[in-house]
C-alpha cells in the first residue's frame, strides 16, 4: 500500500518507512491516555508519524510497539483481554441516588483505567499494604441504619463532632479524605488538565474495587444543580464511602436536589451520619435561615437539609420544593468565581491523591523505580524529574 491510502498509517525511521494498519493504530490508543495528545492526533491527521514517537505512545500507554504491526484480530484480542482485566473491579450499571441519569463507560473509561494502573503499581512496589477493613464491612444490613453507621464509623475511627467542627464545609472534606486515606482507601479528586480525559457527563463520582487500596474518584465541580461545590462534594464523597463499605463498586450519579420517594439505604445511611435524624427534629422546617445555619454547621449544603426534612416527613413535599427553588434562585445569582489552573504539582497531588502519592515517592526512595518512571507512571508526566522535590512539599 502506498503511504497516502488512508487504510495506513507511514512509521519513519532513518529516511525508512514502514507501513502500518491504521485500525490497529486507533484501536491500541484511541481509548488510552494518549489519545489527546500531539502526535497522535497529527498521525491521525497526516498518515505519519515518526518511529521514536510511536515508540513513546507506546510506553505511556503500556502497549508494546511491536503490537502496533500485528494482525487486527490479535490486536483486538488482546485489547478486549486488557480492558476485561482493568475493568473487572467496575460493575458497568450506575448506580443512582435521587437521579435517572446514566453513565455509559465510556464516558469515564479512561480515568478508570488510569486509577486500576495506579492501584495495580501501588501493590507492586508497596508491600506494606494490608487487607482493607472497609470494603464490605456493612455489606449484610443491620436491623437499624443506626446500626450500620456505628459500625461504619467505628470502623473508619470517624469522630463526626470533629468533621462538623472543622472550619469551613472545605476543611470538613479534607478531614474525611484523610481519614479515608488513613484506612487505605485511595481518593482521587477531578482536576482539569491534570485527568486522562475530561467529563463531560452529569456525574458525581465512582468507586473501584481493591481488597487492599480501593479507589473513590470524587467529581468536583456544582454538577450544574445550582449548589455549593464544598458542601455537594462533603455528601458525595460520604455517599461513595458508603458505598465502598457495602462492596459497591460502580459510576455514581447523585441529584441533591431531587425529592426522590424512594432514595435507597445508602442515602439513609449517609444522611445519618452527616445529619442524624435526632438533631434534625429541632429544626424549624419552615424558617429557611434556619435551614441554612443548620447546613452549615452539618458542612453539607441547605438542599441537603431540606431533603433529608422531606425524607424523615419533617417538612411537606410542597414546602420542600419551595425551598429548594428558592435556594436555586439565591444560588444562581451569586457572583461566579473564576476557576484558576493549579500549579503542576498540586494538579497532581489532587488528582492522584496524596496516600498514592506519598507511598509512591516511597517506592522512589527505596530504588523501585526510577525518577524518570515515577514522572511516567504517577505524575503522567505534568511534572519533570526536577520538580519531585516540589511536588514533596506540595504533599506537606
Amino acid at each position: 500500500m502506498s503511504p497516502d491510502q488512508p487504510g495506513t498509517i507511514a512509521v519513519t525511521l532513518q529516511g525508512s518507512r514502514v507501513m502500518m494498519d491504521r485500525v490497529v493504530f486507533v484501536e491500541l490508543f484511541e481509548n488510552s491516555v494518549v489519545s489527546a495528545r500531539v502526535p497522535y492526533r497529527h498521525a491521525l491527521e497526516r498518515s505519519t508519524i515518526g518511529f521514536s514517537d510511536l515508540v513513546d505512545l507506546a510506553r505511556t500507554a503500556q502497549v508494546p510497539w511491536a503490537l502496533c504491526f500485528a494482525p487486527r484480530e490479535l490486536v483486538r484480542v488482546q485489547v478486549e483481554t486488557k480492558t476485561q482485566k482493568l475493568l473487572q473491579g467496575l460493575s458497568k450499571d450506575t448506580f443512582a441516588v435521587n437521579s435517572r441519569a446514566t453513565i455509559e463507560l465510556s464516558d469515564v473509561e479512561l480515568i478508570v483505567k488510569d486509577l486500576v494502573r495506579k492501584q495495580m503499581m501501588l501493590r507492586t512496589h508497596d508491600e506494606s499494604l494490608a487487607e482493607n477493613k472497609i470494603v464490605g464491612v456493612i455489606r449484610r444490613p443491620r436491623a437499624t441504619i443506626e446500626e450500620d453507621v456505628a459500625v461504619l464509623l467505628t470502623a473508619l475511627d470517624l469522630d463526626v463532632a470533629l468533621l462538623r467542627s472543622a472550619r469551613s464545609k472545605g476543611a470538613a472534606l479534607s478531614f474525611l479524605i484523610e481519614t479515608l486515606e488513613a484506612h487505605q482507601i485511595l481518593v482521587s479528586r477531578s482536576v482539569r488538565g491534570f485527568m486522562p480525559q475530561l467529563i463531560e457527563v452529569k456525574f458525581s463520582g465512582l468507586t473501584i474495587k481493591d481488597r487492599k487500596v480501593p479507589y473513590i474518584f470524587l467529581s468536583r465541580g456544582s454538577h450544574g444543580d445550582d449548589e455549593e461545590p464544598e458542601g455537594r462534594q462533603l455528601f458525595t464523597l460520604t455517599l461513595l464511602t458508603v458505598l465502598v463499605a457495602r462492596g459497591i463498586f460502580a459510576p455514581v450519579t447523585y441529584d441533591g436536589r431531587n425529592l426522590a420517594s424512594n432514595p435507597g439505604r445508602e442515602y439513609d445511611i449517609v444522611g445519618e451520619i452527616l445529619m442524624p435524624v435526632a438533631q434534625m427534629r429541632t429544626v424549624s422546617s419552615d424558617d429557611l435561615g434556619e435551614i441554612r445555619s443548620t447546613a452549615d454547621s452539618f458542612k453539607v449544603t441547605p438542599s441537603a437539609v431540606v431533603v433529608r426534612l422531606q425524607r424523615l416527613g419533617l417538612i411537606s413535599r410542597s414546602g420542600a420544593q419551595q425551598h429548594l427553588e428558592e435556594l436555586r434562585v439565591e444560588f444562581a445569582n451569586r457572583p461566579k468565581s473564576q476557576g484558576r489552573q493549579p500549579k503542576p504539582v498540586n494538579g497532581v497531588r489532587t488528582y492522584n491523591g496524596r496516600e498514592l502519592s506519598v507511598r509512591m515517592l516511597g517506592a522512589l526512595d527505596a530504588g523501585k523505580i526510577t525518577e524518570g518512571e515515577f514522572c511516567r507512571a504517577v505524575c503522567a508526566n505534568k511534572i519533570r524529574p526536577r520538580e519531585i522535590r516540589d511536588f514533596r512539599e506540595a504533599l506537606g
